[in-house]
């Protein structure tokens, strides 16, 4: 079973187990729903820990979350800098053209003319809409919005991107 990136643990919040996590989905709140069930990856590497939401709320650019059994600051302080991650068996299907950051990420992006560009390592979230990191396998790196006028076909199944390369675009 393949699990896929939600948030960060950056900090505990209070003294009733509560903690601060920087969200790394579109959905944060289908994710952190109360009852989800999630992962904790911990940053010493340990074997993960299964958690259940037992309560989620915004607070600035934070969710903020608690766990089932862990009700208090004690609980949860070893969690700081952990990884929150949900199974594949959660995923919703997406709508036409909406895709999840794991099948962008890896993809191979090409001009309309054949000319590889890069690889897809990181999707930024600027709020307009996402760029994509593109990585040459030389030179700098690349920055692809993802916007109708310079996508122009995304194969997830092939991991591949065609781009329009418009001017200044790869400068």
């Amino acid at each position: 079973m393949e699990w896929f990136n939600v948030g960060k643990i950056v900090n505990t919040h209070g003294i009733w187990g509560e903690i601060r996590v920087i969200s790394s989905t579109d959905f944060p709140d289908e994710r952190f729903e109360v009852g989800s069930e999630l992962a904790l990856h911990k940053a010493d590497g340990s074997k993960p820990i299964t958690v259940k939401v037992a309560s989620h709320r915004k607070h600035k650019n934070f969710n903020l979350l608690t766990f089932e059994g862990y009700s208090l600051l004690k609980d949860v302080d070893g969690f700081r800098n952990a990884i929150l991650k949900v199974s594949e068996k959660y995923l919703t299907d997406l709508e036409e053209n909406e895709f999840y950051f794991h099948e962008i990420i890896g993809c191979t992006v090409e001009s309309t003319d054949g000319d590889v560009i890069g690889e897809v390592t990181e999707i930024l979230q600027t709020g307009a809409n996402d760029v994509w990191t593109v990585k040459p396998k030389q030179g700098k790196t690349h920055y692809i919005p993802y916007i109708e006028d310079v996508v122009k076909s995304i194969d997830i199944k092939n991991k591949k991107i065609t781009i329009e390369v418009l001017d200044g675009l790869l400068s």
